[in-house]
């Protein structure tokens, strides 16, 4: 069964950085596509960023300049880093990993809260 384990949420000030990571694991079918999601408290759902098996990037234009995404395909694992964070940011982060022969995995959540 997949599972997909989240790690590196947390309290941050205004301006600082954390590194948001999500490895899967139970399955051998190569990933197509991963990525963020985030949810604010009273607010929809927000694709943050994608990436493919094959390194192509896409980013909200909200967090583009200070989100970068990235991936080891060895280790089915996907990362975030997150470089000025504003209060804005502040949302349950949560990755997903889509795979081509099984459809959409999705992790549980990670809390990120960006106050002074």
């Amino acid at each position: 069964q997949v599972q997909l384990v989240e790690s590196g949420g947390g309290l941050v000030q205004p301006g600082g950085s954390l590194r948001l990571s999500c490895a899967a694991s139970g399955s051998s079918f190569s990933i197509n596509t991963m990525g963020w999601y985030r949810q604010a408290p009273g607010k929809q759902r927000e694709l943050v960023a994608t990436i493919t098996s094959g390194g192509s990037t896409n980013y909200v234009d909200s967090v583009k300049g200070r989100f970068t995404i990235s991936r080891d395909n060895a280790k089915n694992t996907v990362y975030l880093q997150m470089n000025s964070l504003k209060p804005e940011d502040t949302a349950v982060y949560a990755c997903y990993a889509y795979y081509s022969r099984l459809g959409n995995y999705w992790g549980q959540g990670t809390q990120v809260t960006v106050s002074s």
